[in-house]
């Protein structure tokens, strides 16, 4: 048999190491067992009724063919007014690029600013597709670790010490998946004044989940901390996560236009224009009601405080409070060791057969020994998953 050839830029690009746990999820939830899935990246809610029902007279009102390559100019023009309503950020409609999804949006970024060699700064735990959108572009992902003693943020000594002469993008994404960490004003300063002596250092500033925040600080991004880095910084978000939309797949960069409209030709030669049909929904939600968000915040805060507070009680798990998302990341090393699972991969899988429960292992984020839990399921789920994981400690 002919062996076909790989492209060489493939070769290291690494495939979800959770398949094989939602094969193993799939198998047993078919043989009748009940498993408890706390590995999901969405909200359990419905997308809000207005929000539907403006992609339904999108339909009716045959705006369904292709549109601009860069997003319909009425929801760009939202994108304007929401950046400087909500985040004190001024950009022309030329500075925005409408994605599918806010992932499009990052690769595209990636994919436009990173040569060959060199060096993007991944603070760890982190979201799994960063460090492997950075290899696709022939980029080299710097890994710099920031553990539970610090909050899991990242530290300026240690930002500063990972630069080189390589280094040209950095990623911040707060509130963070997968820990619920939140940097403050002044932390982003702090690692802004270490981006502002780096002149050759842009920034990709994920902010996907600014609206899912319930700590003391408010939500500002490394812009707001530092106005100076407004031409080094892509502010990446969408309506994904805050209108519970993530199948509806539109996301947004906003940025210098030198590099937008390179971003811009990217997607015209992959994915061409985001649904058209998708893109007057997000219209609706950027533009109309605003309660949704302020009422999923509420649901999750109390499901976060019932879940984070039953894992208190687990003497071998380890966790921080989370301050926003829908996520608390575990230090599960001393279960490991009780349980007798050599990794957090394995230790994921023993949880699911003997707990119901799947959770996502931390080695996915950056962070062996660790697993990521959602608590965006119904309390009474929640309930079962934490007697059936206190239970299995014993």
């Amino acid at each position: 048999m002919t062996e076909l050839q790989l492209a060489q830029r493939v070769r290291d690009v690494d495939a979800s190491p959770t398949a094989s746990l939602n094969a193993r999820t799939a198998e047993l939830r078919a043989a009748g067992h009940e498993i408890i899935g706390m590995g999901t990246g969405e909200l359990d809610f419905d997308t809000p009724a207005h929000i539907k029902a403006a992609a339904k007279a999108a339909i009716d009102q045959g705006l369904t063919r292709y549109t601009a390559v860069d997003g319909i100019p009425e929801l760009k023009k939202a994108i304007v007014a929401k950046l400087d309503r909500e985040n004190g950020l001024q950009y022309e409609t030329s500075q925005i690029l409408v994605s599918c999804g806010c992932k499009q949006a990052l690769y595209n970024l990636v994919q436009a600013a990173i040569n060959e060699g060199d060096e993007v700064i991944v603070p760890a735990p982190y979201w799994v597709s960063y460090p492997e959108m950075v290899k696709l572009a022939g980029g080299t992902p710097v890994i710099v670790s920031a553990g539970i003693e610090e909050g899991f943020k990242l530290r300026p000594e240690r930002l500063q010490a990972a630069i080189t002469d390589k280094t040209r993008l950095l990623f911040v994404n707060s509130p963070c998946n997968p820990t619920g960490a939140v940097y403050s004003l002044q932390e982003l300063k702090d690692l802004g004044d270490v981006i502002r002596a780096n002149p050759k250092v842009m920034v990709a500033s994920d902010d996907i989940y600014e609206h899912l925040l319930w700590g003391e600080d408010s939500f500002a991004n490394i812009i707001n901390a530092c106005p100076e880095l407004y031409e080094r910084t892509f502010v990446l978000n969408g309506v994904s996560k805050a209108y519970a939309m993530t199948g509806w797949r539109i996301g947004f960069a906003a940025g210098p236009e030198r590099l937008i409209k390179k971003m811009k030709a990217i997607q015209s030669q992959s994915t061409s224009n985001p649904t058209s049909i998708a893109q007057y929904a997000a219209l609706a939600a950027l533009e109309g009601d605003q309660s949704f968000p302020a009422h999923a915040v509420d649901v999750l805060k109390q499901r976060h405080d019932f879940v984070y507070h039953r894992l208190e009680q687990i003497e071998a798990v380890r966790c921080l409070p989370s301050q926003g998302t829908f996520y608390l990341f575990a230090d599960v090393r001393d279960m490991m060791k009780r349980l007798g699972a050599t990794t957090d991969i394995e230790l994921s899988e023993l949880l699911i057969e003997r707990a119901g429960v799947a959770v996502v292992p931390g080695s996915a984020f950056g962070a062996p020994g660790h697993v990521r839990i959602s608590f965006a399921t119904n309390m009474e789920d929640l309930d079962k998953a934490m007697t059936g994981l206190a239970e299995v400690i014993g």
